[in-house]
């Protein structure tokens, strides 16, 4: 198999950009900025998820086409959400970790963030992937689910530190 039938050109760029910056953002705002863990994300962004997130939704649109709309619909925003689940946020935060050499955090605890991540955002992440998947043309769902990673990225960070009690 070549190289351009596994990646895009836009899919390497969007990851690169997109999840790079995104995570970068994020870091900024956590006091956890570092080149290192930059460079990381945003090569990690092209490489891994530019590969695997346009593949996958690909095979969504090819599952979902031959259903009556309103159950291709479901279809699509149910396998986005089992896609982007408690497993994948982990695999994130333990890339992450590694990038930052902290391989000791690594355990059962970041499962559980992961999860706890999850399950509190499926209100938005559910209704954001309905969107995605079946609003935006499938040429641009890996730009419109990075962007919406990107979001996230950023809002998890923000609403920490708005919620957190400020202590004297």
């Amino acid at each position: 198999m070549r190289w351009s039938e596994l990646y895009s050109r836009r899919d390497l760029l969007t990851g690169l950009v997109i999840y790079g910056s995104g995570d970068a953002i994020a870091a900024l705002l956590t006091d956890q900025f570092s080149v290192q863990r930059a460079l990381g994300m945003a090569l990690i962004g092209a490489l891994l998820y530019g590969l695997e997130i346009p593949h996958y939704f690909r095979w969504v649109a090819r599952v979902a086409a031959p259903h009556p709309r309103g159950r291709a619909i479901l279809i699509r925003t149910g396998l986005a959400m089992l896609y982007f689940n408690p497993l994948w946020v982990a695999r994130h935060l333990a890339l992450i970790a590694l990038l930052q050499g902290r391989v000791d955090s690594i355990g059962l605890s970041l499962l559980l963030t992961a999860t706890q991540s999850f399950l509190s955002a499926i209100p938005i992440t559910v209704s954001a992937n309905l969107l995605i998947q079946n609003v935006v043309p499938l040429h641009y769902r890996f730009l419109g689910s990075a962007l919406f990673s990107c979001f996230m990225a950023i809002y998890y960070p923000l609403v920490a530190r708005f919620f957190t009690p400020l202590t004297n």
